[in-house]
């Protein structure tokens, strides 16, 4: 009887962390996968996971890196961020999570919706971390307002791709003082994002 109830357990583990959400984004440096957690963050999940849907990253891409040599504060962030090349947000914005709340922290991986101020983001334009940017998170130092910058999802394959981009060449373009000299002089092209096909758990 114990050994059958372990064996429920077990398989009940395994089909929810299976039934997350794996989106594929194709781009011209190589493919990215992302497991997305609607549990966690319901609000940007569905919003990502519609842009994926509806094709409305298809041909966009990543425009923007940043390193500790071109952070203007100085505090060591590094990601890069991508969505909408024409900077057009397609929808209402989204209300804004809390870190504190999803439990998902702006670590190495982790992909994130950006934004202005909170309630003002969409997936229009989301990034990825690369390394430890905690001070991104809500109560972090980052954001005079201390809401931080809501997770979704994290990298689970591709991490090589995402490190590949970040390392390539920026021109002098973007807003002094905020993202001044982080603009890619050539755009990565997300050629198709779509949902990996995932294997019956029965």
């Amino acid at each position: 009887m114990k050994h059958y109830f372990l064996t429920v357990a077990l398989l009940t583990a395994c089909t929810s962390a299976s039934s997350d959400p794996i989106v594929i984004l194709d781009t011209t440096e190589g493919a990215i996968e992302i497991t997305v957690y609607p549990d966690k963050a319901p609000i940007s999940s569905a919003d990502f996971l519609r842009y994926v849907d509806d094709g409305l990253y298809d041909g966009q891409g990543f425009y923007r890196v940043v390193r500790p040599d071109n952070d203007p504060r100085g505090m060591g962030m590094s990601l890069i961020q991508g969505g909408r090349l024409d900077s057009e947000m397609i929808g209402d914005p989204i209300a804004h999570e809390l870190t504190t709340e999803t439990g998902i922290s702006n670590a190495d991986g982790a992909v994130s919706i950006a934004r202005l101020e909170p309630g003002s983001g969409s997936a229009a334009y989301f990034f990825i971390n690369v390394g430890n940017n905690d001070f991104l998170d809500t109560g972090g130092s980052r954001n005079e307002d201390g809401q931080g910058y809501a997770t979704f999802a994290r990298v689970t394959d591709g991490m090589e791709v995402v490190t590949t981009i970040q390392a390539m060449n920026t021109g002098e373009e973007g807003d002094e003082g905020v993202t001044r000299g982080q603009i890619l002089e050539t755009p990565v092209i997300i050629t198709r994002a779509y949902r990996k096909s995932q294997p019956s758990n029965h």
